[in-house]
């Protein structure tokens, strides 16, 4: 496991996180999410986080799927980009652009 994130202070719940920063074009596959949840079953947790910057395999969706035990969530790359663009994380602006209307308040002359 590559971290913790604990959702209370007193440290009750944890998110064990495993990131995997990988080639877009690879997938990551049942053997890595077995893996991962055979290492949060021993640990006692309940809940887990997989990140990659690729994507999952049809048979790591599938196993995913099919934890009870485990809340497992998986983020590929795509998603990734998406949230770290909405939270402002690891990106930067390179374009603002500007739209104008026509104030009409500003050209009424009244009665």
């Amino acid at each position: 496991m590559d971290g913790v994130i604990r959702e209370d202070k007193l440290g009750f719940e944890n998110i064990y996180i495993q990131a995997k920063r990988w080639d877009l074009n690879a997938s990551v596959g049942r053997p890595d999410l077995q893996a991962f949840v055979g290492a949060l079953t021993g640990t006692g947790a309940t809940k887990g986080l997989f990140i990659t910057t690729a994507r999952f395999s049809k048979g790591a969706l599938q196993f995913a799927s099919m934890q009870h035990a485990i809340k497992l969530v998986l983020v590929d790359g795509d998603q990734l980009a998406r949230l770290m663009a909405a939270h402002n994380v690891g990106v930067s602006v390179r374009h603002t652009y500007e739209i104008k209307g026509i104030d009409r308040d500003y050209f009424d002359i009244g009665d």
